[in-house]
């Protein structure tokens, strides 16, 4: 099983800019240090806790800064990006990463974006779909091009000159070309039953709980059967909000702080998504009436915090309800207070994942 970061990221307003930057990358860098194997990152460009605006862009500055860990786009939003722009951007960034790179994609998760990029009433994950597979068709063929679409045109034939070299888009450095990965969220998620006939890995939310997980899964193989694949549960990466502190005391005194950064991110996405009609992404049951749902009871069921035992004992008990997967993702939690955040990715690293990794061999073959 790996473990990985990921990072909306979300902040609080009271941080400017540069700080919300600084401490993603100070974040980052913990991980590298700390022996992570993957950091994904998303993007957004209308909301300022949500800062950074292209995640190429970002990672880009940890490729001297990191030495092992994957970079990941989590993920990039496809409908808002020209094709042609992405196969030549992550093809650049491929090469300069020698190769560290999986490339997150969707069709994008923020009303605001919707409405700046004029998406708000366009089919997103048909978008999503035209993109990569035109991404795909510019790095599997070669110049002129000359690729049409109902979204999209790709074209460069009257201008092309071969012995020249004006014309061709760069592949990327891995070969054929990087890994796809996508996310879900809602329950019974279609994008999740995409991702399994397109043999795309699979990212499942920290704010959906351990049904709603299960759902993705169950869709994801539904969407690899009817393509005549057999689903592999090592494509599968799951996001969770963990706080591994010294005693269980400790994670209580911290989430009892009604300024805590935990409570404070998932008030914004229970508030964004309710004002959005989306609050089934939360329902801790199937049967549950969504007037019923509460901030306390959202995190309630998807925040694991406390000691190291108690984490693992959640852990594993959460392995059992959703089945064996291949990946972890911390979710990030702005750095609040740095010290208990870089013990507690320590405690992950050092004293969790050895015994999860564990847990979840014997769960598969047994």
């Amino acid at each position: 099983m790996k473990l990985g970061l990921f990072m909306m990221p979300l902040h609080s307003l009271n941080l400017s800019y540069t700080d919300m930057y600084d401490m993603d990358v100070a974040v980052a860098l913990q991980a590298d240090k700390l022996g992570f194997d993957e950091l994904w990152i998303g993007e957004h460009t209308s909301a300022k806790v949500e800062p950074i605006s292209n995640s190429l862009q970002f990672l880009s500055a940890l490729i001297p800064q990191t030495r092992n860990i994957k970079l990941c786009t989590g993920v990039l939003c496809l409908p808002q990006h020209h094709p042609a722009q992405v196969a030549a951007d992550v093809a650049l960034f491929d090469h300069m990463s020698k190769g560290r790179f999986i490339m997150g994609i969707g069709p994008g998760g923020l009303a605001s974006d919707f409405e700046l990029f004029e998406t708000a009433n366009q089919d997103r994950q048909a978008m999503m779909v035209e993109c990569i597979e035109l991404v795909s068709a510019i790095w599997k063929g070669e110049a002129p091009y000359d690729l049409k679409g109902k979204f999209w045109n790709i074209k460069v034939k009257d201008t092309f000159q071969a012995d020249m070299g004006i014309g061709p888009i760069p592949k990327p450095y891995q070969n054929p070309f990087p890994r796809f990965a996508t996310s879900a969220m809602s329950p019974h998620s279609s994008t999740a039953a995409l991702a399994g006939a397109r043999d795309w890995d699979l990212m499942s939310a920290n704010f959906n709980a351990p049904w709603v997980v299960r759902s993705h899964w169950d869709k994801y193989a539904a969407g690899a059967a009817g393509a005549g694949r057999r689903p592999d549960p090592s494509t599968w990466r799951i996001s969770r909000s963990i706080l591994v502190t010294e005693s269980d005391q400790q994670a209580k005194d911290y989430l009892a702080d009604p300024k805590n950064t935990i409570r404070s991110y998932y008030n914004y996405l229970f508030t964004q998504l309710s004002r959005a009609g989306m609050i089934k992404i939360f329902l801790t049951s199937p049967n549950e009436a969504p007037e019923s749902l509460t901030l306390e009871k959202v995190m309630d069921c998807m925040v694991i915090s406390g000691s190291k035992k108690t984490v693992m004992d959640r852990l594993a008990a959460f392995v059992d309800e959703v089945g064996p997967f291949g990946g972890l993702l911390l979710a990030f939690h702005e750095w609040d207070r740095p010290a208990l955040w870089q013990a507690s990715m320590q405690r992950v690293v050092e004293e969790i994942m050895p015994k999860l990794r564990g847990y979840v061999a014997g769960k598969l073959a047994g």
